[in-house]
């Protein structure tokens, strides 16, 4: 990745090594290989096997959405679009703050809320009844990366409204602002896999359900407004 003057805090991150410079593919493939292999550890070294497609799908989930978050970054900056949408979109870093939010929530659900009437809390259906302590840690981070793409879904969709209502653009930047709004409703599409994952456990599937369907209310509609011109 190379720097540029706004990015993701997941770009900023990765440029953020000193004397390295990664290419997004290698970028990729470090972040699925080292999540992805230490969960088959954990799995075969505390006999976890049963977590292993929820902890593989969230995985593919935070990897696929690391990928969608490079190609809407690029998309963006090859627009004439103001710079106050850039700045607002990559440099104020509320994608943060909101998957901070999510996160925090989910937290709170996972340790304190109890789903289900004698029902097993989710953590405890996937780790057991003494979760290993290197299990536990390696799940709240793969968990804090899908939450962190799902805040930044959340703002990619807020500021892809608040251009295509404040800044009118030519033709064939609408065209391509409709595209970046395109990829931002598959990118929160692509958080539904989790769904069967956490089925039966109702609040949680509210939450990425209605998740999903703000972002198609909200980038289905800059998508409608650009197409008006």
């Amino acid at each position: 990745m190379n720097r540029v003057p706004y990015q993701w805090t997941y770009e900023s991150i990765v440029d953020a090594i000193p004397g390295v410079t990664l290419p997004d593919w290698l970028a990729l493939t470090i972040q699925f290989v080292l999540f992805e292999g230490l969960l088959l550890v954990f799995a075969w070294r505390y006999d976890l096997w049963n977590a292993v497609p929820a902890g593989t799908s969230a995985v593919v989930v935070a990897t696929a959405g690391s990928a969608l978050m490079l190609a809407i970054a690029r998309r963006i900056r090859r627009l004439t679009t103001p710079p106050a949408y850039r700045k607002l979109l990559f440099g104020s870093s509320i994608e943060v703050v909101l998957g901070l939010l999510a996160y925090v929530g989910l937290v709170t659900y996972l340790f304190v809320y109890n789903p289900r009437q004698g029902g097993t809390p989710l953590l405890e259906s996937l780790l057991g009844t003494t979760p290993p302590i290197p299990a536990v840690f390696l799940t709240l981070l793969v968990l804090w990366d899908v939450c962190y793409r799902i805040g930044t879904a959340w703002w990619a969709s807020v500021t892809g409204f608040w251009v295509a209502v404040r800044h009118p653009t030519d033709t064939s930047t609408r065209d391509q602002l409709r595209q970046v709004d395109s990829f931002v409703i598959g990118f929160s599409l692509l958080q539904l896999v989790l769904v069967p994952f956490v089925w039966g456990y109702e609040l949680l599937v509210f939450a990425l359900v209605g998740h999903v369907l703000a972002v198609l209310c909200v980038s289905g509609s800059a998508i409608f407004v650009l197409s008006r011109g």
